[in-house]
């Protein structure tokens, strides 16, 4: 029997031990690296001058004026969001009766009822996250087509805005709902189910219950993303100038986003700088709605 090599014999012959960068490569990690900090310093300056751009312009309009009074595209100086404001609020009302229920069903069916081997199942799973993927205008038509006229005929109304919004972030919801569900450990569905729980009492009492902080750091993300499309809005008939706030699922409505889109597209720098005010209530917006979802996902993510 021939005696063991040496310790540093074996160690030449341990797979990734003996590889040695020469300088060449070096150079290049490095150049690589220096390259990828470049642009996002790039990034993060240009998103920088935007910011500091919409602050100068738009911090000088907010005022409580602004919060109560109607757009108007004729008077800069007795304009305001209030309508625009009501009618987001609408819209986000809308879009989360919708997405959650639907969401959270859709998840909880692929991950624990479906077969991942039946044909229609696979379907399922390929056009979600193709719709993932789709640009928010077609959302628009889609909704224009089948919802604002076509077979349901709602008109241009919240309810329409609402749910057109709500197929644009429905996969956003089913995939981080899949994700929250998958993350709960199969133990805790064997230990339900050994004291004899079905396995409807199972999902519903440990398996959603437990994956409740990534369902709502999901839907919140979402909602973030909807509060701010414009595309789909214009296309089902938002209103830019509204003279009233919406009271009702029924009725006409207008959001932030179109109010920005409208003024921005006026000639007269005073607009400019109402649609700069709105940008920056709009981003307030989002920035609390970020921030609650960390929170949720912090606070209540459970370590298993």
């Amino acid at each position: 029997m021939s005696p063991p090599p040496p310790a540093d014999a074996a160690t030449v012959r341990m797979p990734g031990t003996a590889f040695v960068r020469d300088r060449a490569t070096q150079i290049r990690e490095i150049g690589f690296a220096a390259v990828l900090f470049a642009m996002l310093g790039f990034a993060l300056l240009a998103l920088l001058v935007l910011l500091v751009d919409i602050l100068v312009d738009g911090v000088g309009g907010l005022s409580a004026q602004f919060f109560t009074e109607t757009p108007s595209r004729v008077d800069p100086s007795s304009s305001g969001i209030a309508p625009s404001i009501y009618g987001t609020l609408w819209l986000m009302l809308v879009c989360a009766a919708f997405i959650i229920p639907v969401g959270v069903a859709t998840a909880v069916y692929l991950e624990e009822y479906a077969n991942r081997e039946n044909w229609f199942n696979r379907f399922i799973e390929v056009n979600i996250q193709n719709l993932a993927a789709v640009p928010s205008i077609v959302y628009g038509v889609l909704g224009l087509a089948f919802l604002v006229r076509g077979p349901l005929s709602l008109g241009n109304v919240v309810m329409a805005g609402g749910l057109t919004l709500g197929l644009l972030v429905l996969p956003v919801v089913i995939v981080a709902g899949r994700e929250a569900i998958r993350a709960v450990p199969p133990s805790i569905r064997e230990g339900s189910m050994a004291l004899g729980a079905t396995k409807w009492q199972t999902i519903w009492k440990q398996v959603l219950p437990a994956s409740i902080p990534g369902i709502a750091t999901g839907v919140i993300l979402a909602l973030s993303r909807a509060i701010g499309e414009t595309a789909p809005l214009i296309v089902v008939g938002a209103i830019a100038f509204a003279t009233s706030a919406s009271t009702g699922l029924f009725e006409q409505f207008s959001a932030l986003p179109i109010t920005i889109f409208g003024w921005t597209a006026d000639s007269r720098t005073e607009f400019h700088a109402l649609a700069a005010s709105a940008i920056i209530v709009l981003m307030v917006i989002l920035l609390a709605m970020n921030a609650v979802a960390i929170w949720l996902r912090n606070r209540y993510e459970q370590k298993w």
